[in-house]
C-alpha cells in the first residue's frame, strides 16, 4: 500500500498552533527528555512528514517552532494537541 492508497490526511497543518504534550514517560530517552522541556508550551507547525513502515500504517512527524527562540523540534502526532485559543 502507498500513501495514496491509505488516503490518510495529516491531523495538523503548516502554521497551526499546537501545544506540546509528550506522550511517553518522562526520562525514558534523550529525545523524550528534550521534548519534555517544552511540555505545555504553544508552538507552530512549520512542516510535517509522513512515514509508512512495512506494516502499512502511515504516521506523521511534525516540525514545531517553540519557545522564545523559535527552536525547531520534531514531534510525533501523539505528542501535540491543537491549540484552540
Amino acid at each position: 500500500m502507498t500513501m495514496k492508497d491509505n488516503a490518510v490526511e495529516p491531523k495538523y497543518i503548516k502554521g497551526q498552533k499546537v501545544i506540546i504534550q509528550p506522550a511517553g514517560e518522562q526520562g525514558m530517552t534523550q529525545r523524550e527528555n528534550d521534548i519534555n522541556q517544552y511540555a505545555g508550551q504553544v508552538g507552530e507547525v512549520s512542516n510535517f512528514y509522513w512515514m509508512e513502515p512495512p506494516s502499512g500504517q502511515v504516521f506523521y512527524i511534525y516540525n514545531v517552532s517553540v519557545g522564545a527562540n523559535r527552536k525547531e523540534i520534531a514531534v510525533y502526532e501523539d505528542e501535540i494537541v491543537a491549540c484552540l485559543s
